[in-house]
């Protein structure tokens, strides 16, 4: 990952590294990251365009970019293969489309060109697909914001608390 400094530089990045705010890691940023981060990471499944995708989207949430870039990694190869895909068009099918797995495992599994990936997207699979990610992504986005947000609050709690049993020790030593 970049560093803001280096995107500074960047003509093309330049604006993101600009706002200092989606860098500073606080309560409100991070959890907005992660949901950004999980939205995207799980919705787009292009790789290179999921961390750009959550960059980009950080800048009308006012979220942090790191978190989100990084918790668009949630969907390496295994967990896309194994749970996403199997997932969404499981949910999919529950809105009324019907596909099959099988086809989407066959076009992956040869190498299936552009004109056979846009020939399966005029088929009834590629909106239960669709529908399904986005309602796993949708899902996933609140509930990483809601755990994030009581993860952050536990974590400077539990901060607070230490910071202040050791400042009442060296106060009132024994």
């Amino acid at each position: 990952m970049p560093t803001r400094e280096q995107m500074e530089r960047n003509r093309f990045a330049r604006p993101l590294a600009a706002r200092h705010e989606l860098w500073r890691f606080t309560r409100r940023s991070v959890p907005r990251g992660v949901a950004v981060g999980l939205f995207i990471g799980i919705f787009a499944m292009i790789p290179g365009v999921q961390i750009v995708g959550a960059a980009v989207m950080c800048l009308p949430f006012r979220a942090n970019i790191p978190i989100a870039a990084l918790m668009t990694f949630i969907s390496i190869p295994p967990t896309t293969l194994f749970v996403f895909l199997p997932g969404a068009i499981w949910v999919g099918n529950r809105f009324g489309f019907h596909a099959d797995m099988a086809t989407v495992s066959h076009l992956v599994s040869h190498g299936a060109g552009v004109g056979q990936w846009l020939a399966w997207l005029g088929t009834d699979a590629a909106p239960s697909l669709v529908i399904g990610l986005g309602v796993i992504s949708l899902a996933s986005a609140v509930v990483g914001y809601f755990v994030s947000a009581v993860g952050w609050r536990w974590w400077t709690a539990h901060k607070r608390r230490t910071r202040l049993m050791r400042s009442e020790a060296r106060d009132f030593p024994e």
